[in-house]
């Protein structure tokens, strides 16, 4: 069964805490079929794979973070929060001697993507009660998790400089994006969220 799929059967079922721990655990229980050898030179398709998928790793989270805040009253919008990510992936990206401007528009990208299928979450379980969370998520440990794969998510912004600014990036990253949803069964509503969240990455796509 796929992460994303088996998330939502977890967070119906009210076993949040293992819905956690698979979150902090996609990669290693969902290894990329076409990750690169350790200490091999990597190519362009590589590098945007692994920011694809780290992309969808971070959408993994978003039910979490929905069934966290669900029936508290808690704003899916949360401008201090997103400040708080920003300002740190840009700390990030200079530490890692990437492009701070060009990371903090990635991610406020991912952010909204993120945000797009929390609120999705909530509009079904209002819907349907039925299939709403009966236990809630520590959103600490949730946000850890978030930390966790930001800082990845980060380090390959700035490695994947080279094939972002390329004239291929365009139709590599569509191909990566097709393995990444494919592998990981992402359904409808995390496929649309996904190409949001991407929706930055080359450099073509953030002029105008």
């Amino acid at each position: 069964m796929q992460p994303i799929a088996h998330s939502m059967r977890l967070l119906t079922a009210g076993a949040v805490a293992a819905a956690v721990f698979l979150a902090g655990t996609n990669a290693a229980a969902a290894p990329s079929p076409v990750a690169p050898v350790a200490g091999a030179s990597r190519s362009g398709y590589d590098r945007l794979h692994l920011l694809a998928d780290l992309s969808a790793q971070r959408l993994a989270t978003a039910a979490l973070v929905a069934a966290a805040k669900w029936g508290t009253g808690r704003p899916i919008d949360d401008p201090a929060r997103e400040r708080q990510v920003l300002d740190a992936v840009a700390r990030q990206a200079r530490e890692a001697g990437g492009e701070p401007g060009e990371t903090v528009r990635i991610f406020h990208e991912q952010i909204e993507a993120n945000k797009r299928v929390q609120r999705a979450m909530h509009s079904r379980w209002d819907t349907d009660p039925s299939e709403a969370p009966t236990r809630r998520p520590d959103l600490t440990e949730v946000r850890e998790e978030i930390n966790r794969v930001n800082g990845e998510l980060v380090r390959a912004i700035a490695d994947s400089v080279s094939v972002r600014t390329g004239a291929s990036c365009d139709g590599i990253l569509t191909a990566a994006e097709v393995i990444v949803r494919r592998h990981r069964g992402l359904d409808r509503l995390h496929t649309t969220a996904l190409t949001h969240a991407l929706a930055s990455v080359c450099a073509s796509a953030s002029v105008g």
